[in-house]
């Protein structure tokens, strides 16, 4: 036992050092965080659809919790990471949260209605924004989707949040969408902001820099933002309206050479040309949203988060023959740092906690299936958790040793030794695992109509059993996903 302690404390130390020099000299490139919004009338079924792959360097674990409704006193406030405080509301929403401990914008949020929050990092130019007590960060998309109704009224919260105290990072876009409509926030480093909401007839791509550009702040349908978002660039000498011509926030705000940079342009040039099904050269400037050549379903989206370039100029692997995609293609979609890929499925039609779907990809997509997790769960599977909510919120920054300690019985190891596994034969695995996958898929889409309809007819009369029965149901996909991994490596 006690050289087991040992080794579990070599492996945490390993990995907060990590941490550390990551996020002081990573590259840009090196982030690869992506993500995918398709309006309501651009989607095959009406849905709004939001997907993401996050991406995160060292050893990471991801917890599930449904976290409930909560009532609070009208003196209680919120602690921020570097020391300010928040006042707390009368009640917070209930929420679906997925866990990444010790990270600060890693994490990913469905509220009670339906709103879903994911983000990718973005880079500004602001060296010297303004913060109030040491500005905020983590507790940002928590505090959206504890307080919203809608992706908006999100947008809404979180600009008066960045005003109010400041955004501690250098630059980041939050992905927002509910069953209604999708926005980007793109928050700078100090109190700067700007929204866009993506049309209804369009699918907007975003990988890890600005996509924002010309904006219109009196248009307060489409657009959201700091009333000096442009006065405060001419002061500091970014922007001269008589010589650069409109207002175009991406380039204005984002770091120098985060737009063109390599990894980047690959990832947005690669989504767009599979979502539009058009042929874009690398070199084009990538508009904030297009009209694809046809409706997008849900194995489009998951098609964009599996890809590693395949069949183009940037795959080097000549279709696995000469290797792993992960060893021969740089900044893939589907990257080796990625944690977990999930698509909402936003149904305004359906009650929220039926009309909700989540499906969730754990650790790679490309190795893994998309499982699917209705908003209405009471509960997760134990061991697709550690501890329980309240615990995972007060050790957010200090987790117990153990959880990364792959030996545990938690479900995340199984999906991570299955992709390591694929990763030693890529070639011959992919293949054989993706036709299993794509078996566990099918069953599951087709299964979605029936069990809806059922819950449907239970709905009015008895909500109680409905959320039974979408425990029940989701608990058993995440379990049968679990075990079918598990099987899957165990071949070998």
């Amino acid at each position: 036992m006690k050289c087991k302690r040992i080794t579990i404390l070599i492996v945490l130390f390993g990995f907060l050092s990590f941490q550390n020099i990551a996020s002081q000299t990573l590259p840009d490139q090196q982030f690869n965080c992506f993500s995918i919004i398709v309006g309501k009338d651009a989607s095959s079924d009406g849905s709004v659809f939001l997907a993401h792959n996050e991406d995160d360097h060292g050893l990471q674990i991801v917890n599930m919790y449904q976290v409930p409704a909560l009532q609070h006193n009208k003196t209680d406030s919120i602690q921020l990471k570097n020391g300010g405080k928040v006042p707390q509301v009368e009640k917070t929403n209930s929420y679906i949260w997925f866990q990444m401990p010790q990270m600060d914008v890693s994490d990913s949020y469905i509220n009670e209605y339906g709103v879903v929050i994911v983000s990718d990092a973005c880079g500004s130019r602001e060296t010297d924004g303004e913060l109030k007590d040491g500005g905020i960060i983590y507790w940002f998309r928590r505090l959206m989707a504890e307080r919203s109704r809608s992706a908006k009224e999100a947008v809404k919260i979180g600009g008066k949040l960045i005003e109010e105290y400041g955004y501690a990072s250098s630059g980041r876009t939050y992905a927002i969408a509910d069953a209604n409509e999708g926005w980007m926030l793109s928050a700078v480093y100090g109190k700067h902001w700007v929204a866009q909401r993506v049309p209804d007839d369009q699918v907007a791509v975003i990988p890890n820099c600005y996509t924002i550009g010309e904006i219109d702040l009196s248009d307060t349908t489409n657009f959201l933002g700091s009333p000096d978002i442009i006065d405060y660039a001419i002061q500091k000498g970014w922007y001269n309206p008589e010589i650069d011509g409109k207002f175009h926030f991406a380039k204005v705000y984002s770091k120098p050479g985060s737009r063109r940079n390599p990894g980047n342009v690959h990832r947005m040039w690669r989504g767009v040309c599979l979502i539009s099904q058009k042929d874009f050269q690398i070199e084009d400037e990538f508009p904030f949203s297009i009209k694809p050549k046809k409706k997008i379903s849900i194995k489009d989206l998951v098609r964009v988060l599996r890809d590693h370039y395949e069949g183009t100029e940037l795959d080097n692997t000549n279709n696995y023959r000469l290797g792993n995609p992960y060893k021969l293609n740089k900044s893939t979609i589907c990257s080796r740092t990625t944690q977990y890929g999930i698509i909402a499925q936003l149904r305004s039609w359906l009650p929220a906690e039926i009309g909700t779907v989540v499906w969730f990809a754990p650790h790679r997509p490309d190795s893994q299936a998309l499982i699917p997790i209705y908003l209405g769960i009471n509960h997760f599977p134990e061991n697709f958790y550690y501890e329980n909510f309240e615990f995972a919120i007060a050790h957010h920054y200090d987790p117990p040793a153990y959880y990364y300690d792959q030996e545990q019985n938690h479900a995340f190891w199984t999906f991570v030794e299955l992709a390591h596994w694929v990763d030693d034969d890529y070639a011959t695995r992919i293949k054989n695992v993706r036709a299993e996958w794509d078996k566990f898929e099918n069953i599951a889409f087709t299964k979605q109509k029936k069990f809806e309809k059922k819950l449907l007819k239970m709905y009015k009369s008895d909500p109680v059993s409905v959320r039974e029965a979408i425990t029940h149901y989701t608990t058993e996909w995440l379990e049968n996903a679990r075990q079918k991994a598990k099987s899957l490596t165990e071949e070998k």
